[in-house]
Formats: C-alpha cells, structure tokens, sequence
C-alpha cells in the first residue's frame, strides 16, 4: 500500500466519523429546529459529495499512478531479463567456443601423437625386420662355414691320418724286411712299451689321460663331466659323459652321452708280433682274440652305462692308438656290429677329437636358436603392446565422440534458449552487468584466453 492510499484511507475514516456524529446530534436534538437541521445535512450531504468525488477522482489518479508504476516496473523487469538472457547466451557461446577451441586443439595433438607413434612403430617394425634378416643371414653363413669346415676337416685328417697310418705300418715293415738291426731295435722299444704297460690299471690310466686331454682341448668344463654314474642306482661310473641337452633345448632335462677308453694291449701286441713275424695263423688268432676282447668291452659299456632316455641309446669306445683303432677298422664285420648290436661307436684320437668339433659347433648352434627363440619372444611382446596402445586409442576415440555429443547438445540448449530470449529486449552490457552484478573481466584473463583461442 501507497502513502497516497493511506492518505485517502484517512480522510474517508474521518468523514464516516462525522457523519455518525451528526446522526446523534439529530437524535439528541429532537424535532426542535429542523429547518436548521435539514439545512446543516444538506450542507453536509453537498459536502460529502464533494468529498466523494474528490475522493473518487483521487482513486482514479492514485489508479492510473499505479499501473503506470507497475507498467514501469513490468518495463524495467523485462529489459533485466533481456540482458540477463543475452549475458547468459554470450558466456554460454563463449564457453562453447573455447571447449571447441580446445577440443580441436587436443584432436590434433592427438593426431599428432597417433600418427608420431605410428611412424616410430613402423621404424621400429623395419629395422626389427632388418636386424633379424641380417640375424638370419649371418646364421646361415656362419652355419654353412662350419658345415663345410667340419666336413673339410673330417674329411682331410680322417684320411691323412689313415694314410700316415698305413704309410707308417708299410715303412715299419719294409724296415723290418730290410735290416735286422732296425728290427731288433722295433722289438727292444715294444718290449720296453710291453714293460711299462704291463699291468691294467696302468694302461687304462693312459687312455683316461689321453681322452682327458682331448675333452679338455675341445670343449669346455661345462659341457662334459668325469665319473658319471648314468645308470641311477647301479653304482657303476662312466669315465667321463658329454652332456646333451634335451628336447626342450635346456639344461633341465640335459642327456649324458658316455664316453670309456678302452686298451686291450695283450692282443693287440700279439697281432702286432704275428704280422711282424708274418705268421699268418697266429695273426689270424691274434685277430680273433682282439675282435673278442673289444666285442666283451662294447657290451660292457651298454649293460654298465645306457640307460635311454637319461642317456644316449649309443655309447663311444675311445682308444688310444691310432694303430690299434686302425686294427679294429680292419677286423670285417666288427665296426657294423658293435654299433648295431652293442650300440657302441668306437673312435681313436682323430675321429674322437673330430666328434667333439662337431658337437661343438651344434652347442653353438643351439645357442644361436635360443638367442633366436629370445628375439621372438621380443617381438611378441612389441605385438602384444602394440594390440593393448590400439585399444587405448579405441578409449580415447569414445571419449572425443562422448565429449563432441555433449558439446551439440549444449549448443542445441544454447539454441533453444535464443528461441524463447529472441523476443526479449537487449540492455547495454554495462547495465546488464550492473543490473546481474557480475564483476568486470580482467585484462589479463581476456589476453590469455585471446592466447589460448
């Protein structure tokens, strides 16, 4: 309520009052003096139509002040809400346009590090593939090399040995043939070699020295070891064993391959006297009991040390003597049946030591498998990486699109929200801010996020 109502208000109390007081005085009064009464009401009734209208008119002015105010309110009420929606409208486009800004902004540092990635794995993919074809390469050049040097090798000694053999045995017999004093002096020295060979643990103390001496030569610690028992709770002892490793290529379930020198001196130097002398019955029974005496030895090394699979299905009779391996080659029939019966490959200090070149080479073989069988591996695990960065870029690929939808769906509001301010009346920015009480953007803040636009 207005102090103009009120004050009208007032004044209708007031002559309410008066009225009342001038009934009463007409009561009290009585009919004395009515010509005077009916004046004074008269009066009074003219009176108060004056105030009547007076106050009807002042109703009416006090009414049209009214709606002119609430009209000037509902005016101004509108003009703040005009500016309110297109203050609102402005930040939210604003916000918009940077969240776009930096949207965008990310999208191509983001295409930047997918297509940076792409070209570092596709130069890490090349120069795998160039390593491991050069890898590749030299393996098999380096293999080729030992294939033909290993063959060369065997080849050249086994048959430069046999010849220096049969060379030395014609010479020694020719010698023999020629001058008796040589002769007399080939037997002092195979008596002398008879002398101190005579009992067996010397003689097989010789071929043990002898094979040790090769193994140490060829191969390393590691791959052999001496007094083997290969054979689990038989409590009989190899000389010494190779070790082999298994089908899996490791140490875990590693194969010994037994290797025993063997000496029969007796018949050997029986067979040597015979031919010497040219008796050709004793050097056949010379033969005889020597091709016995190795065939008892073969199958003492197959009953005392294979045992398949924890070792080898075939065993190595190392002897000694190029001459005495010479003499077991010659005996017909004996080397096919001791590899075939006995499963024992007899071998002289030639062909033993051209075994363990060869073994040899496979160990290093073997190693370059598993370096091989490692690079592998590598790349899986590059492969396996490279699956995982690709479902990573699948994430990030959902989260753009989720954050590209949200974005048109607040453009879509923002629109909606033109629509319905489109008929509103804009105010002047100062006004607005005035009017919504925000505060004046810093100067810095407008540079920097110039800058960041």
């Amino acid at each position: 309520m207005t102090p103009f109502m009120g004050y009208f208000i007032t004044i209708f109390l007031l002559a309410c009052f008066a009225m009342l007081c001038l009934l009463y005085f007409r009561f009290k009064s009585g009919m004395s003096g009515s010509s005077e009464l009916l004046t004074r009401i008269d009066a009074l009734e003219k009176s108060f139509e004056r105030q009547e209208r007076f106050l009807r008119d002042e109703l009416a002015r006090g009414r049209e002040e009214l709606q002119a105010g609430v009209r000037l309110s509902r005016e101004e009420m509108s003009g703040g809400m005009t500016v309110l929606g297109d203050s609102l409208l402005k930040r939210m486009s604003d916000i918009a346009g940077l969240q776009k800004n930096q949207l965008e902004l990310f999208a191509s540092q983001l295409k930047e590090l997918t297509a940076s990635n792409e070209s570092r794995l596709d130069k890490l993919r090349e120069g795998v593939d160039a390593r491991l074809r050069l890898i590749q390469e030299d393996n098999a050049k380096k293999l080729e090399q030992m294939r033909a040097t290993v063959d060369e090798k065997l080849h050249d000694t086994l048959e430069k040995r046999l010849g220096e053999s049969f060379k030395l045995v014609s010479e020694r017999l020719e010698l023999v043939q020629r001058g008796l004093g040589e002769m007399q002096s080939l037997a002092i020295g195979v008596g002398d070699l008879k002398k101190v060979l005579t009992n067996v643990k010397t003689r097989g103390t010789f071929g043990e020295v002898q094979l040790a001496s090769l193994l140490e030569q060829i191969l390393s610690p590691g791959q052999y070891d001496s007094n083997v028992e290969t054979r689990s709770g038989s409590g009989q002892r190899v000389e010494f064993a190779l070790k082999l490793p298994g089908r899996d290529g490791t140490q875990d379930g590693l194969v010994w391959l037994p290797l025993d020198a063997k000496f029969p001196q007796e018949d050997y130097l029986r067979l040597v006297e015979a031919q010497e002398l040219g008796d050709i019955i004793a050097a056949a029974e010379a033969s005889r009991l020597l091709d016995r005496a190795v065939r008892e030895m073969a199958r003492n090394i197959r009953d005392k040390y294979l045992d398949p699979p924890h070792t080898t299905d075939f065993g190595v009779m190392f002897l000694p003597t190029e001459g005495l391996y010479a003499e077991v080659l010659r005996l017909p029939g004996l080397f096919d049946v001791l590899q075939r019966e006995f499963k024992v490959m007899v071998a002289g200090p030639t062909t033993l030591a051209a075994l363990l070149n060869s073994l040899q080479m496979g160990f290093r073989t073997l190693a370059i498998e598993k370096r091989s069988a490692e690079v592998w591996n590598l790349l899986g695990a590059v492969r396996t990486e490279f699956s995982k960065f690709g479902a990573v870029l699948d994430k990030t690929r959902k989260k753009l699109l989720e954050a590209g939808n949200h974005i048109d769906q607040a453009a879509t509001r923002t629109r909606v929200i033109e629509r319905k301010l489109r008929d509103v009346q804009e105010l002047p920015h100062e006004a607005a801010d005035n009017l919504l009480e925000l505060a004046a953007p810093d100067p810095d803040d407008e540079a920097e996020s110039d800058h960041d636009s």
